[in-house]
């Protein structure tokens, strides 16, 4: 059951730790409704070159369940039940963001009722196997196929964008109609002047522009719509765009791809993560180069000789970076578009 009958400091809330609560007062209004907390966890493995997400009820939730008070932190309470449902324990995690609209009601589980405020959780891993019922690894790009750009523009982002041009022109007045041109551009990157201008982190910007224009099935598109992808419960979807964007703009500053990579590597697997998590393809000799000049690897002194030609040399990350050292100024060196 969802942990109820409370009224939570949301602003206050910390990562490495929790707000404490306040029982309702008697007193309280009746407009002041009891919220329910509940928690939802992203968990990321990249597997063969590919992003995937750990889902539950058949492909349509995420790990989600609820706050104990009896608990220590959010934090392991987020671990306990997560492990309860899947089996898989939780490695590096950190609060996402918080949920709180006001039209926000229901769990995924269907144990809560009335408002809910959902905490959302980012979790890296490798990918293992998993004992919960209905419970399993998908690409996280069944959900966003637009996302994946590593083979350029494709046809379903150009379906998409059609769409949303459509969607544009059907706008009332002028002005609306210049406003929702505007942000069809700025978002999918639409071909302007000759340039492309697709940015890998407005993950949650063009999911909830397709929400608006009605082009996603949260929204009332059929279910059976492959450009659209696969939908999700509740605001489960949403929340892994806000969980992907996050990914992709922390990798750019911040070593955290270590957990999704076997401890000893060769420097084009890791390069395979970082495009997998981007959606993009990276230029190989910059992110070579990039990678020395960061100081993130260090040689093993072993080759990996199961690479299909001549033996590579095998790295791992350095004791500094694995102690989460911040790296400033770093920036993917893409590929130029095909």
């Amino acid at each position: 059951m969802c942990h109820t009958g409370w009224l939570w400091h949301i602003a206050d809330m910390k990562q490495s730790s929790i707000t404490q609560p306040m029982l309702e007062s008697p007193e309280a209004p009746d407009s002041v409704a009891a919220l329910s907390a509940e928690l939802i966890a992203v968990l990321v493995a990249v597997t063969d070159g590919e992003p995937r997400v750990l889902t539950l009820h058949q492909a349509a939730a995420l790990p989600s369940g609820p706050f104990a008070a009896t608990d220590r932190s959010l934090q392991a309470s987020l671990r306990a039940w997560v492990e309860r449902q899947t089996g898989h324990p939780l490695g590096y995690v950190e609060q996402l963001y918080t949920f709180a609209d006001r039209d926000r009601t229901g769990a995924a589980d269907g144990s809560c009722a009335g408002p809910v405020i959902g905490i959302s959780y980012l979790g890296l891993t490798r990918e293992a196997r998993v004992s919960g019922y209905e419970t399993s690894w998908q690409g996280w790009y069944r959900y966003f196929p637009w996302e994946d750009q590593r083979t350029g523009p494709d046809v379903t982002r150009t379906a998409l964008t059609a769409g949303l041009h459509a969607w544009a022109e059907d706008a009332a007045d002028k002005t609306e109609r210049a406003s929702r041109r505007q942000r069809v551009v700025l978002t999918f990157g639409t071909a302007q002047a000759g340039t492309e201008a697709w940015n890998e982190e407005l993950v949650l910007q063009r999911y909830e522009l397709l929400f608006e224009a009605g082009l996603v099935p949260e929204a009332g598109r059929p279910a059976n719509d492959a450009l659209a992808g696969t939908g999700m419960l509740h605001d489960h979807r949403r929340i892994l765009a806000t969980a992907i964007a996050r990914l992709r703009a922390k990798i750019k500053y911040r070593p955290v791809v270590f957990e999704l990579v076997p401890d000893d590597f060769t420097l084009l697997q890791l390069q395979r993560v970082f495009e997998a998590v981007a959606g993009r393809l990276l230029h190989k000799q910059n992110f070579r180069r990039l990678v020395e000049q960061q100081g993130l690897v260090e040689e093993t002194g072993a080759l990996a000789t199961a690479t299909g030609g001549r033996p590579a040399k095998l790295y791992r990350f350095k004791r500094s970076v694995l102690q989460e050292r911040a790296i400033s100024g770093t920036k993917l060196p893409l590929s130029r578009s095909r």
